[in-house]
């Protein structure tokens, strides 16, 4: 299956607003340059220590769909995702190992929305709204440069 990264964000600090790049680069055991996440300060940084953080995944089509659903708008990066892609079921490769532009990353765990997301977007229903649909948490295991454009390609 291929797919392609439609949007990519990171937010330098914990709280910052997430903010559009053509492209980082993903960096093993690290993350993405520029990602809070990066230097491990994230808002959930020290909350379990079992937890990758590398790169966070979501598709455009189930932002699209819980839009539809649940008569709310996501402005890009607003999930706090790092990766907008289309045309790839991320919920499906939950440990399997993929290509992102350059890099090569794991599916570790599905992002199930939290209570933080709702919070800071001020806005009832968001976390209803991507309930196993809000995108997949990725180790990186063979680091490169990801762009806005680049193929996702899954076995």
């Amino acid at each position: 299956m291929t797919g392609t990264v439609e949007r990519i964000h990171v937010a330098g600090e914990a709280g910052a607003p997430p903010e559009p790049r053509e492209s980082v680069e993903a960096v093993v055991g690290k993350g993405l340059t520029g990602d809070r996440y990066f230097e491990n300060e994230g808002t959930f940084s020290t909350d379990d220590e079992e937890r990758t953080r590398d790169l966070t995944l979501i598709e455009a089509e189930a932002i699209e769909q819980a839009e539809a659903d649940y008569d709310v708008s996501f402005e890009p990066g607003v999930h706090r995702r790092n990766l907008t892609v289309r045309g790839v079921g991320l919920n499906r490769l939950l440990g399997e190992q993929f290509r992102v532009g350059d890099a090569v990353v794991e599916g570790t765990e599905l992002c199930e929305p939290c209570t933080y997301l709702e919070r800071k977007l001020e806005e009832k229903g968001v976390r209803e709204a991507l309930v196993h649909r809000g995108g997949l948490r990725c180790e990186i295991v063979e680091g490169g440069e990801i762009a806005g454009g680049d193929v996702v390609l899954t076995e």
